[in-house]
């Protein structure tokens, strides 16, 4: 049987999207899912998207399988390109608003013009038993708090975008060995779900620079949900305002973490690449 697929990417952060609205359950495993993200001997793609039916009276649910066939509770990139899909499917054109239930809660994507996609993407967690980590009590904020990692203590602060995230400031985001660090970070014993991990240069108060290793997948292009942890991060260490251009390897996001009902908004485009179809082969 084959199953087709299309691609999109969010500022390079690439995904393979499926039409799983028959099922409730993914129609591919885990497994199935890191052979098809191999980008040497597969499609290649950070992670498998599926588009399943609404639950409590949401438009549509969103799986996602991580390159390395683990399951992210949910993904800021991820989410626009699956918005910018159903639009597809559907046949719809922007403005056009979804509620989506995710493992990280429900999220809400709007279809602007020339391809950009806004996303509420809620109220931050910034507890430590709600990110979590055990570097503070559960009942604690952890800001700028002191972490060794690889023979050197940084200064992290940690927040939930429905996902972990691990923030740390620095002079260069350039000069940081990504492939070396970034794994470290990731299974460090104070984070029990493991991590995401972004390195964030302030540029000035309004624009941010960041490069993220993600939990699952590695060195990407972008990371919405890390993008959003970083404007936050950066306003609750002073660094930055609410509303600020994070320029990611892949391209740059509006953020704003607004004052009124304390929701993080992200703006940023996501675009189709190609359809195609996995052969029984490969499924």
């Amino acid at each position: 049987m084959a199953i087709e697929f299309t691609k999109y990417h969010g500022l390079g952060n690439d995904f393979i999207l499926i039409d799983n609205r028959s099922s409730s359950h993914p129609v591919l495993t885990p497994e199935q899912a890191v052979k098809l993200c191999d980008r040497h001997f597969g499609i290649g793609a950070d992670g498998v998207i599926f588009a399943l039916p609404g639950e409590n009276n949401n438009d549509y649910s969103m799986r996602i399988f991580n390159s390395d066939g683990s399951e992210p509770e949910m993904c800021g990139n991820g989410i626009r390109c699956l918005a910018a899909f159903l639009a597809d499917l559907e046949g719809s054109h922007s403005p056009i608003t979804y509620r989506i239930h995710t493992l990280g809660g429900v999220i809400t994507p709007q279809l602007m013009p020339h391809g950009q996609v806004k996303v509420d993407m809620g109220i931050p967690k910034l507890l430590a038993g709600e990110i979590p980590t055990t570097l503070c009590p559960a009942n604690e904020k952890v800001i700028d708090f002191p972490l060794e990692v690889a023979l050197k203590s940084w200064e992290v602060t940690c927040v939930s975008m429905g996902n972990p995230h691990c923030i740390t400031f620095v002079e260069d985001v350039a000069s940081i060995p990504l492939e070396v660090i970034g794994p470290q970070f990731e299974h460090h014993p104070a984070f029990p779900k493991r991590i995401n991990t972004e390195f964030i240069q302030v540029v000035d108060r309004n624009y941010l620079k960041m490069r993220v290793w993600e939990r699952g997948a590695g060195i990407t292009l972008a990371c919405g949900t890390g993008a959003c942890a970083s404007l936050v991060a950066g306003v609750l260490t002073g660094r930055c305002d609410r509303a600020a251009t994070v320029e990611l390897p892949g391209g740059c996001l509006q953020i704003e973490w607004s004052e009124i009902d304390q929701h993080l908004y992200m703006s940023g485009p996501a675009e189709r690449v190609f359809i195609g179809n996995i052969t029984s082969k490969h499924n």
